[in-house]
């Protein structure tokens, strides 16, 4: 994908901090219009934004995003989960399915539903985001599943690609978002986050390293495990 001028993006979760950053940067670098989607949309202050309900956990609302937004180009499976408690063990039943149904599943139906779509469409794209915890297994069910998802990001690619879908997977720690108002240390602008992103999208690249942290967990992944 050279660029996003003139595309039709949906980003999924628009009303976070992640999101916002990715309909106002999709539209500065040129997109149409913009589907910004979430359980309760909000109004925009821009009429090449559409809210658009949906909930990623629910294949009915799915299924009536694909209706409603039939010319999507750019889908930003971006939506997520996280756990208030450590260890896959002291999880709740409620807190395994929910963040299996919205960082796992939700993003794996959606691109299967929007895949007709994008498979016609010129310059498409999916950008999934992922988590460096996909690759330290320190946040139990959230680690479980965000590792999930680049596994599947990694066969969306290799099935789109024939079609010229670019699938496009982000890894990043710590984001200056409310989700991670509880963690100490650095954390990565929003802002600054999408902006790398985006350019990825447009110089072809597969894999975004979005921080330091990213880097240094993907090379940790040839050494031996320790325990």
């Amino acid at each position: 994908m050279a660029n996003l001028d003139g595309a039709v993006v949906l980003v999924t979760g628009a009303n976070g901090g992640i999101g916002t950053q990715f309909v106002h940067q999709t539209l500065a670098r040129g997109a149409a219009k913009v589907y910004a989607t979430a359980r309760r949309p909000r109004t925009w202050d821009d009429a090449r934004v559409v809210p658009l309900t949906l909930d990623v956990t629910d294949p009915a609302s799915i299924r009536a995003a694909v209706e409603a937004a039939s010319d999507v180009t750019v889908l930003v499976n971006n939506a997520g989960a996280s756990v208030s408690t450590t260890g896959i063990l002291a999880h709740t039943d409620e807190e395994i399915r929910a963040n299996v149904e919205t960082n796992f599943l939700g993003p794996l139906f959606l691109a299967r539903a929007f895949a007709p779509i994008l498979r016609q469409a010129n310059n498409a794209a999916i950008i999934d985001i992922h988590s460096l915890l996909s690759w330290y297994a320190v946040a139990g069910i959230y680690s479980a599943t965000k590792a999930a998802l680049w596994s599947a990001t990694n066969s969306l690619r290799l099935e789109l690609a024939p079609a010229g879908v670019h699938v496009v997977g982000v890894h990043v720690g710590f984001v200056d978002t409310a989700m991670a108002a509880h963690a100490p240390g650095p954390k990565t602008d929003p802002a600054d986050l999408v902006r790398i992103v985006l350019d990825a999208v447009e110089t072809n690249q597969y894999e975004v390293l979005a921080d330091e942290s990213s880097v240094a967990a993907k090379a940790g992944l040839s050494a031996p495990l320790e325990r």
